[in-house]
C-alpha cells in the first residue's frame, strides 16, 4: 500500500459523506418501491438480466434525485444551518449519516454537482436500455424535483409536486417489464403510491421541520394548516393509501390471496395508520419523524408479502 494514501477509516469516512448528499440508507428502502411495482404488473419475477439492469438503474437513479434535491436547494440548506446548527437529528431516517453534507461545506459543490451528474448519466442510460419510456420518466422526475425545491418559499402546493415525482419509480419499473401496461392498473398504482407519499413521507417531513420552515419563511402544509390541518391531511392521504392497496392489489396481474390482501392491510395499519393517528393526538414533532421512519418501510413490507406470495 503506498505510504502516502489516506487511511482506510479516513477513506471510508469520505464515502459516508456522499451517501449522505444521497440519503442512501432512505435510497435503499425506496428501491422496494419500483421492485414491487415490477412484480405486481409483471406477475412474477422479470427475467434475470432485466432484474439486474433494474436493480442498478433505480439505485442510480435514487441517488441522483436525492443529491439533486441538496444541490438545487444548496443556499436554502445553508440558511437552515446558520438557524438551527449542524447537528444531527435523533431517530430521522434522512439524518442517519449526517444533515446537508453539501451546506455544510464536507462536499464542495463540484463535488456533489459531479456526484448527482455521474449517477445521474448512469440511470438515464440504464432506463433507456430498460424502455426509452423509462429515460423519459426519469428526466421528468428530475425536473419536477428541481422544481419542488424553487418552490419552497412560493407555494405549500409544492407537496403535490413531490408525490408526482416519488411514483415515478414505480411507473417506470411498469414499463420497464411491459411495455404497454394495464391503464388501470397503472392509475391505482400512481393514486397509491401518491397518497403514501404525501401522508408518509412528505408532510410528516415538513412537520419534523416546521420550525425551521418558519423561521425561513418557507411554504409548506403545517406552516400553512398548523398541525391540526396537517394531521387531517395525513390521515386521510393513509387511509385512501391503504383502501387503495386493496384495490391494486385486486386487479394486478400478480394474484395475491385473501390471507396476503389482509397481512397487506395490516401492513398498512401498523406502518401508516397506527402512527399517523398518534402523530396527530400528540401533535409530537418526534412522531413525525417516526410516522416518516416507519412509512419509509411500508412499500419494502408490501415487496415481502408479494415475494412471500410466489413462494407459497
Amino acid at each position: 500500500m503506498n505510504a502516502t494514501s489516506p487511511p482506510l477509516a479516513v477513506r471510508f469516512s469520505r464515502v459516508k459523506l456522499f451517501l449522505a448528499l444521497s440519503r442512501t440508507p432512505h435510497g435503499l428502502l425506496d428501491l422496494a418501491t419500483p421492485a414491487l411495482a415490477a412484480l405486481l404488473c409483471y406477475g412474477g419475477l422479470p427475467p434475470v438480466g432485466v432484474t439486474i439492469l433494474g436493480l442498478v438503474t433505480v439505485f442510480a437513479a435514487y441517488t441522483a434525485v436525492y443529491a439533486l434535491n441538496d444541490v438545487v436547494d444548496y443556499r436554502v440548506d445553508q440558511e437552515r444551518l446558520k438557524a438551527t446548527g449542524p447537528g444531527p437529528k435523533a431517530g430521522y431516517l434522512d439524518a442517519i449519516f449526517m444533515r446537508h453534507p453539501l451546506a455544510q461545506g464536507r462536499v464542495s459543490f463540484g463535488e456533489g454537482l459531479g456526484w448527482t451528474g455521474a449517477w445521474a448519466a448512469v440511470a438515464l442510460t440504464g432506463a433507456y436500455l430498460l424502455n426509452p419510456v423509462c429515460a423519459y420518466l426519469f428526466l421528468i422526475g428530475c425536473g419536477l424535483e428541481a422544481v419542488y425545491c424553487r418552490l419552497l418559499r412560493v407555494s405549500h402546493l409544492r407537496t403535490l409536486v413531490s408525490g408526482v415525482v416519488k411514483t415515478l419509480g414505480g411507473v417506470a419499473a411498469v414499463f420497464a417489464v411491459s411495455p404497454h401496461p394495464p391503464r388501470g392498473f397503472v392509475l391505482l398504482l400512481f393514486l397509491w403510491l401518491f397518497c403514501w407519499e404525501i401522508g408518509g413521507q412528505n408532510v410528516p417531513a415538513d412537520w419534523h421541520d416546521l420550525e425551521e420552515d418558519q423561521r425561513l419563511g418557507a411554504q409548506t402544509i403545517p406552516v400553512r394548516y398548523g398541525p391540526e390541518g396537517a394531521g387531517a391531511i395525513i390521515l386521510w392521504a393513509l387511509a385512501l393509501s391503504v383502501a387503495l392497496s386493496a384495490l391494486l392489489l385486486w386487479v394486478a396481474p400478480l394474484r395475491f390471496s385473501p390471507l396476503l390482501v389482509i397481512l397487506a392491510l395490516a401492513a398498512g395499519g401498523y406502518l401508516l395508520l397506527l402512527p399517523a393517528y398518534r402523530l396527530c393526538r400528540t401533535k409530537d414533532p418526534a412522531l413525525a419523524a417516526a410516522l416518516f421512519n416507519r412509512a419509509s418501510a411500508y412499500p419494502l413490507a408490501m415487496l415481502c408479502l408479494a415475494l412471500a406470495g410466489l413462494v407459497y
